[in-house]
């Protein structure tokens, strides 16, 4: 079931006409756009990684409150989540978000094994996070050469529907939980902002296509790179491009299988423009690139957009 190109741009204009028309007038200290977005695993950052801020408006002595959907359409694939996300005393974090992956391509591995899979099967994934800032302040601390850091968990628990089968083919787990330490740097006289991420995961998909493998695939966690850099053009207006690595941890048992690297899973990337009209909405349009999804069956890559909205107090 793919999604069109129609219902995508429909639904980008009505996500930019709702919340264009948002007229909340809150105040806060937090300069637009610092606190970052929505990632599409709730925790306030970019879009594909988490950054060391605290999602929300709220600073020293509040508590804050975060929204945001999001769609993105690659060739084959489609993907949308949704999450909410309270920020307290600029120093906790806590999140929650529904993933809704549409795995219509999913239907040709019936033609390897009699897997069952139903034709326009969506996995759906739900994501309970926590962050906690332990050194440093973003805004405060511009300049020096501090970064503010926090720590985060994940903990994923994956719905496959009819292809369960295949998980259990592969031998993967459908529950898991990231483990992420994030440092992230504003220099504000520079108009840049740049964040480094280490995760610790054993997610294969970011956790879409369960956890860990079946021998002689990786069933350990691997710790994985994610990076990104934004460029303020305006005190509203950002530009910049994410990295993410990824554990790989199925090519191996697809190659003992005969697959090749029909099973090889790839870095995600994109580049992005983030649009702040004011302190309570920010939108997000972004180019993605999440390599060969399952190659085996959707042997190109994955690129397409991404377009996020986000309101916080």
């Amino acid at each position: 079931m793919k999604h069109s190109s129609a219902k995508l741009s429909a639904l980008a204009a009505g996500l930019l006409l709702g919340l264009s028309g948002l007229n909340a007038q809150a105040d806060t200290g937090k300069l637009l756009l610092t606190g970052g977005v929505s990632s599409i695993d709730g925790a306030a950052g970019g879009g594909l990684t988490p950054w060391a801020v605290i999602g929300s408006n709220a600073e020293d002595g509040e508590i804050g409150f975060s929204a945001n959907v999001t769609a993105a359409k690659t060739q084959d694939y489609g993907l949308k989540t949704y999450g909410v996300a309270v920020g307290i005393q600029n120093r906790v974090e806590l999140s929650l978000a529904r993933q809704d992956f549409d795995a219509s391509p999913a239907i040709a591995l019936n033609g390897i094994a009699p897997f069952g899979v139903t034709p326009g099967q969506h996995i759906n994934m739900d994501i309970i996070g926590a962050k906690v800032r332990i050194a440093g302040d973003a805004v405060l601390d511009s300049d020096s050469l501090m970064p503010q850091i926090a720590v985060g968990v994940e903990y994923k628990s994956v719905k496959p529907g009819s292809i369960g089968s295949v998980l259990d083919f592969l031998g993967t787990k459908t529950s898991g939980t990231d483990v992420y330490v994030s440092a992230t740097k504003l220099f504000l006289a520079q108009s840049v902002l740049v964040n480094a991420t280490l995760r610790s995961t054993n997610a294969n998909q970011n956790g879409l296509l369960g956890f860990g493998s079946g021998a002689p695939g990786k069933n350990s966690r691997s710790i994985v790179p994610e990076f990104s850099i934004a460029y303020l053009l305006s005190k509203n207006v950002a530009i910049g491009a994410e990295y993410r690595g990824k554990p790989n941890n199925l090519e191996a048992l697809g190659r003992a299988a005969g697959l090749g690297g029909g099973l090889k899973e790839e870095a995600w990337k994109d580049i992005f423009i983030a649009w702040a009209p004011n302190k309570n909405v920010s939108l997000t349009l972004a180019y993605v690139d999440l390599g060969r999804i399952i190659p085996g069956i959707t042997p190109k890559r994955q690129t397409g957009v991404y377009l996020s909205g986000q309101i916080a107090f």
